[in-house]
């Protein structure tokens, strides 16, 4: 008995069907990982890298670092109520809080300016960003340890506490685009 012959068309199918499958995958696992255009200033860091061990302070005076949100998708947001983007970005960063689990997703708007913590916390009330806790950085240890030249300046930091992305400068964080990729990160 002959082993069975394969056409040459059959062949050209199949290998276009296999070839296909791959294209698709490889473009649906890019998506996922892009952000959307709402975030084309979220700029990624490759490597990969841990954050500074830097620590601010909260309105009570308590002291944090960002070890401690460790196990959920932070966007550490660096912000002065003299920077005017960044007092039109802070109700973008409350929409996104309000819409994303505090569990899942920490927004850490800090005030690098020098604010007391009343002063930050009613700006903060005053622009629509009232649900967002009240951080600071009065003595700029959060600006220095990353580096930044300008604000406001936005740190994507997965669950692992490493530094995934940045944004230099003023993004459109509540855009449902934007709000659905972040939930998708802070998912998984």
């Amino acid at each position: 008995m002959k082993p069975p012959r394969f056409r040459p068309l059959t062949i050209a199918v199949a290998l276009g069907a296999a070839a296909l499958l791959c294209v698709l995958y490889v473009m649906t696992a890019l998506s996922v990982h892009a952000p959307p255009a709402t975030l084309k200033v979220l700029a990624p860091t490759h490597p990969a890298k841990a954050v500074p061990s830097v620590v601010f302070s909260a309105a009570d005076g308590k002291l944090h670092s960002l070890g401690e949100f460790k196990g959920r998708v932070v966007l550490l947001n660096l912000w002065a109520p003299w920077c005017a983007p960044c007092v039109k970005e802070l109700p973008a960063l409350a929409a996104l809080q309000k819409a994303v689990p505090e569990e899942r997703l920490a927004v850490v708007a800090v005030d690098v300016g020098r604010d007391t913590p009343a002063e930050a916390a009613s700006f903060l009330a005053a622009h629509g960003a009232g649900i967002l806790h009240t951080y600071l950085d009065s003595n700029t240890s959060l600006f220095r340890a990353f580096g930044a030249y300008g604000l406001p300046l936005s740190v994507l930091i997965d669950a692992k506490g490493r530094e995934i992305a940045r944004a230099e400068g003023p993004a459109d964080w509540s855009a449902p685009e934007s709000i659905k990729y972040l939930k998708g990160l802070a998912e998984r």
